[in-house]
């Protein structure tokens, strides 16, 4: 959660269409029957080619947000809310990532706390 959140300010900050690109998928790309078998077609007008240009930002900046170690296990995603989903899948559940936000959030609550009682350079020496 704590990285999605993180990734979602990211996204906040720079362009948000993109994050709603994650989170919903955008239109699937154009299609044509040949023989009975569906054909991927390339983009032919200006809100298809939009939506490619969105989906393939959308899918390079998830990416980036990976640590290098992780790249190329999630670069088989072709769109960007299958790829959202494993991200959250592998990252999410971890309970070490668990215990790290556990952790940091006693740090800022003691942070916090401490705030009442202690004066400003005690606060600043002790972070």
């Amino acid at each position: 959660d704590l990285w999605k959140m993180r990734i979602e300010q990211y996204f906040l900050m720079t362009d948000y269409s993109l994050w709603e690109v994650i989170l919903n998928g955008d239109s699937p790309g154009p299609t044509s029957l040949v023989e009975g078998v569906a054909q991927p077609v390339a983009p032919t007008t200006v809100k298809q080619k939009l939506a490619r240009k969105n989906e393939l930002k959308a899918c390079e900046t998830l990416l980036m947000a990976l640590p290098d170690k992780h790249q190329l296990k999630f670069n088989s995603h072709k769109d960007t809310k299958s790829l959202m989903e494993a991200i959250e899948k592998c990252f999410g559940g971890n309970t070490e990532t668990k215990k790290v936000q556990k952790t940091l959030l006693k740090q800022q609550f003691e942070n916090f706390f401490g705030s009442n009682s202690e004066s400003l350079d005690q606060i600043h020496d002790m972070l």
